[in-house]
């Protein structure tokens, strides 16, 4: 099962996605935040679900602990494309590739760091 560890992952990240825009969305709905706070705080939130699944699939792997967080984030920042794209009429633009490079950022940190951390135990 050599693709076991990127599905839990994979799945991990879509735990902590929903969690969290649910928890934003609650927010943003009873105006407990404004729609500005929320775009952040969705940001936000969506690297740290990156970072989580990135720093699982890091304790999961045995070494290039950041071409293991590249994968992931990799999967995830093309669903997020297909999905803005497709779905949502969304064009490729500065701040939509910042946002990605982000992600990708977050989930080769959390791999990396995960990675560093399974030596430690």
């Amino acid at each position: 099962m050599k693709y076991k560890k990127y599905g839990e992952a994979f799945l991990l990240v879509l735990i902590f996605l929903g969690f969290f825009s649910m928890a934003s969305t609650l927010l943003g709905y009873f105006n407990i935040t404004s729609l500005k706070v929320t775009e952040y705080l969705i940001l936000f939130l969506t690297m740290i679900s990156l970072f989580i699944g990135g720093f699982f699939l890091g304790k999961k792997c045995e070494q290039k602990g950041w071409l293991e967080g590249m994968k992931i984030g990799s999967i995830m920042i093309f669903l997020f494309f297909l999905i803005g794209y497709l779905g949502l009429d969304q064009g490729l633009n500065i701040r939509v590739c910042i946002y990605y490079l982000l992600l990708l950022i977050s989930s080769v940190l959390g791999s990396m760091i995960g990675i560093n951390k399974k030596e430690e135990d």
